[in-house]
């Protein structure tokens, strides 16, 4: 985070955008509210950004430091509805090995 935006990388598979703004898009809402956001079709979520025509489900969990919001773990898949509770659940644990 550079400021109010996220810088994102490193990328597993195919690269997308680079820079997400504070509270834009599904990263941005995360970040903003502080709490992981499953999106089980992105294209009815108000505000996707499409950095990548091939994703249709999306999870983001906040990552924490100190307290704070250091960064975002953001997956998505090509795939609708690919993520539930159980995938949040784990994902935050995994995120707080940060």
């Amino acid at each position: 985070m550079i400021g109010n935006e996220l810088v994102l990388g490193p990328f597993q598979g195919p690269e997308a955008c680079f820079r997400i703004g504070y509270c834009k898009g599904v990263c941005g809402t995360a970040w903003k509210e502080g709490r992981t956001v499953v999106v089980p079709d992105v294209e009815l979520f108000p505000g996707h950004i499409a950095c990548s025509s091939l994703s249709r489900s999306e999870i983001v969990v906040p990552v924490r430091k100190g307290g704070e919001i250091a960064a975002v773990l953001d997956i998505d898949s090509k795939e609708l509805a690919t993520f539930d509770a159980t995938d949040a659940l784990w994902l935050e644990k995994i995120a707080t090995l940060y």
